[in-house]
């Protein structure tokens, strides 16, 4: 496992791995995204003629499900990439929203099959919670993993760049869209078109997976465990709650950590545009604009910050973000409610997004440096799910129960709250940029951050210098 010849033979350029490892992650993010942004053009379509208040509130019903699945899907498809390998989750996860994407291209209408098209509906959802909560955990184990030592900031970040650019691509081709269809026909088959691209793209990503290779970590650590003989019962234990609940301070720490974060990624990313058009009284053609281009730099930002924190740690970014997002959330959602043309709206977004970026650009690794090899996977998976189905999926509906219940502002100090209390966590916990990610077994995966996460114990091993 440590003949240099041999490691060198194995390993591929890491441009190829960041890749591979987020190429997929683009597209499943797409699929994610253009089923909310595409939702008031299909619900007609799948539930009988009244009331289309109704019809998008059954369609974001269907859309709330996906959320709730996503930590089954955490669950499982972390389990598969702790016992299988991460090459394998990743494979099934592109499987999985391909699927989900094709069974919505082709759904029955309700005038063709009654109720019938909501159960594919429904079961496509399913499948995306599915793919997309185990999507994340695989993506941010291998992309951290296959990074050159002293980079795995900078490689990680790539996460956020392509669930970004999901966005960016979901968004532009609705506007690509609402200009060369009518909205009859959008309405009509228009909609399919994204769902149709979505699973174009996934069957490519699936070629690309299947020709990836294993993360060296992983499979140093499959050695180790054969060359140590390695049990049978040992190797059950991989990705198992079981070996997860010796980790519970780790996994506490990952829901406490996201809290903050996906509340504030969720209000200004997804959130932003219905704000912007709904209280700012922007244009929705104008709200649209600004959060695309807003969203044009936000990904542009986060290799940037990636690489920094490698230089300075992850803590001093994600304090910032915390700090940030506790003070400047309420004065910033107050100026954008009065932004009124499209530069102020612009600039105040991408402010919002500056701050984010603390967090968006170095979360995927710093979770998965928590973990040892055995349960790492699980162990980003399963808390994020929970934290991200908790606070990030229920951001927008938070929102506008504090829209209705006439207390708009309340939404704004919501946020600003959960962020102060991620600012606590961020405060306190230790620094875990030079943890060695290739600790194996009995104490050493027991040890994570109760042995002094961060303060470079074994990180020789990684060839990271202490600090």
């Amino acid at each position: 496992m440590g003949h240099p010849q041999a490691r060198a033979a194995r390993q591929p350029n890491h441009w190829r791995k960041i890749w591979i490892g987020s190429a997929g992650n683009m597209v499943e993010w797409f699929d994610w995204f253009v089923y909310a942004s595409f939702a008031t053009y299909f619900a007609s379509s799948f539930f009988p003629d009244g009331n289309d208040t109704a019809k998008l509130m059954n369609t974001a019903g269907i859309f709330a499900v996906g959320f709730f699945m996503r930590p089954v899907g955490g669950w499982l498809l972390g389990r598969v990439g702790d016992r299988r390998g991460r090459k394998a989750a990743l494979t099934l996860t592109v499987t999985l929203m391909s699927a989900s994407a094709i069974l919505i291209a082709l759904a029955p209408t309700y005038a063709t099959a009654g109720y019938g098209g909501v159960a594919v509906l429904l079961i496509a959802r399913l499948l995306q919670g599915l793919s997309v909560g185990g999507e994340y955990a695989a993506s941010a184990t291998y992309l951290t993993e296959a990074s050159a030592p002293g980079r795995r900031g900078f490689a990680s970040s790539f996460q956020y760049v392509s669930m970004t650019a999901g966005q960016i691509a979901g968004l532009g081709l609705l506007i690509l869209l609402q200009h060369t269809l009518s909205s009859d026909e959008l309405h009509s088959w228009g909609w399919r078109i994204p769902f149709a691209v979505g699973a174009l793209g996934a069957a490519v990503i699936f070629y690309l997976r299947r020709n990836m290779l294993e993360t060296e970590v992983y499979e140093d650590a499959e050695n180790a465990e054969d060359a140590h003989g390695g049990s049978g019962a040992e190797r059950g234990e991989r990705g198992t709650i079981r070996a997860l609940l010796r980790h519970k301070r780790e996994a506490l720490l990952v829901v406490a950590l996201t809290m903050g974060g996906t509340v504030a990624y969720y209000t200004y990313t997804t959130y932003l545009t219905k704000y912007l058009s709904n209280t700012a009284g922007l244009p929705k053609q104008t709200a649209t604009l600004v959060s695309f281009f807003a969203l044009l730099v936000f990904a542009a930002l986060q290799p940037l910050a990636g690489a920094l924190s490698d230089r300075i740690g992850r803590r001093p970014l994600l304090i910032t973000f915390a700090v940030g997002s506790t003070f400047l959330t309420v004065p910033i959602m107050a100026l954008l409610k009065h932004a009124g043309s499209f530069w102020p709206a612009l600039g105040l977004s991408l402010l919002a997004l500056l701050v984010v970026t603390g967090y968006t650009s170095i979360n995927a690794c710093v979770k998965a440096e928590l973990f040892p090899t055995g349960v790492r996977a699980l162990g980003v998976a399963l808390p994020y799910a929970l934290a991200n189905a908790l606070f990030g999926g229920t951001a927008e509906y938070v929102a506008l129960w504090f829209k209705n219940s006439g207390m708009e502002s309340g939404f704004s100090w919501y946020v600003a709250g959960c962020a102060a209390v991620s600012l606590v966590v961020y405060l306190t916990m230790r620094e875990t940029r030079d943890i060695d990610l290739t600790r194996v077994g009995g104490g050493q995966e027991r040890s994570g951050t109760a042995d002094g996460a961060g303060t470079g114990g074994s990180s020789a091993r990684d060839g990271v210098p202490a600090s």
